[in-house]
């Protein structure tokens, strides 16, 4: 039997992990695997060293509170690496984590890869002089990483996005319009505020007073707000105070219909835009922080766009709102012109195609396949 051991740190890093253990599974026979998860890898046989969520924090107000207990999972995990000797261990993600670990065993001999290559090359470029000798192949999801990384010795691969097998692009209209009980000439508004208290607590107060005025042109118009459901709680309990109260979805095949029924969305930068670009949905990106992170930020990002999919079209394909521009004003003027201008919204749409094309491995089934391919390789 060959033992792999994967560690996760956060959700989307559980869902990462229980794909490639499928992968690996499909072309090899005896692999068993070890490791920290949640409950996707959890259907995998994985059964985690510790809670997930002892890991999934962001941000410097959580961390300090818990320094103590990420100590304690971190030698925890080394002394289990230790104790099973696994053929190969993989990281995913997580780097505040999953880099000291990659590091802490290093000693220990095994093969390493970590998946999902850190994103320096946006900030703080200098960072990536710390990297070699932390693994033997590092899985990249985006098609421009690995020139950026392959000068440092980093044996950088891309083997595409996995938003390419989310399914965002199989949501399914008339099922979210009949669940919510939506005439046809309703026209749903996709709201995605983010999924860290830090990030709603600034953007749910600027997306109802832009629904709101929204609403003043377009009575037609439904929010439906896209929430974490670690957050949906606290979420829906703001939403509630609108003048405009949202539809709210949680579950992520839901969401995917809602993004089939939408009109447009208005969502914060990140992955988000490469789930709502797959299924066609024209939007304007935006974000906000507070001003002395900002300030930071304008000196130390390297790239042009706050938005995957800009990054990914080398243009502005979506309009970004960010900082002094997230206001409800500008907000609803660009949906407006989306919601009016349905050449606009097409113009979207084609470039969206183009963009996520660069996304995708030639030859390769899935993202999946091709980063079980290449941790195989290393077997």
């Amino acid at each position: 039997m060959t033992l792999v051991y994967i560690v996760a740190g956060e959700a989307s890093g559980d869902v990462l992990g229980a794909r490639l253990i499928a992968a690996m599974r499909a072309r090899a026979g005896g692999i068993e695997v070890a490791g920290i998860g949640g409950a996707r890898m959890a259907e995998q046989g994985v059964a985690s060293l510790f809670p997930m969520q002892d890991l999934a924090l962001m941000g410097l107000a959580e961390v300090l509170p818990k320094i103590v207990r990420l100590r304690h999972r971190l030698e925890q995990t080394v002394a289990d690496i230790a104790a099973k000797r696994p053929d190969i261990v993989v990281t995913i993600d997580s780097p505040d984590f999953t880099l000291r670990l990659l590091r802490r065993i290093a000693p220990l001999g095994m093969r390493r890869v970590h998946y999902v290559a850190p994103q320096v090359w946006a900030w703080r470029q200098g960072r990536v002089r710390h990297f070699p000798g932390l693994w033997d192949r590092l899985l990249c999801l985006l098609p421009f990483e690995p020139d950026f990384f392959a000068p440092h010795g980093l044996n950088p691969v891309f083997v595409g996005h996995p938003v390419l097998e989310s399914g965002a692009d199989a949501g399914n209209a008339a099922r979210f319009r009949a669940r919510f009980d939506l005439a046809e000439t309703t026209r749903p508004l996709i709201l995605m505020p983010g999924s860290r208290r830090t990030e709603t607590s600034r953007l749910m107060p600027i997306f109802g007073a832009t629904v709101e005025r929204l609403r003043s042109r377009f009575p037609d118009l439904m929010p439906v707000l896209a929430a974490a459901p670690a957050l949906a709680g606290e979420l829906r309990a703001e939403a509630a105070t609108w003048t405009h109260p949202p539809l709210i979805v949680t579950d992520v095949a839901e969401r995917y219909d809602a993004f089939a029924a939408s009109a447009a969305a208005l969502t914060k930068s990140g992955t988000s835009t490469l789930e709502l670009a797959l299924a066609g949905v024209p939007m304007a990106v935006t974000y906000r922080v507070n001003p002395i992170s900002a300030f930071v930020a304008r000196r130390l990002v390297k790239v042009k766009h706050a938005a995957m999919i800009n990054l990914l079209a080398g243009e502005e394909l979506v309009p970004e709102l960010l900082q002094q521009s997230c206001t409800p004003e500008r907000l609803a003027t660009e949906i407006a012109s989306l919601l009016g201008d349905t050449s606009l919204a097409d113009a979207q749409r084609a470039g969206f195609a183009a963009a996520l094309a660069t996304l995708a491995i030639p030859g390769a089934s899935t993202p999946s396949n091709a980063a079980a391919e290449r941790v195989l390789e290393l077997l």
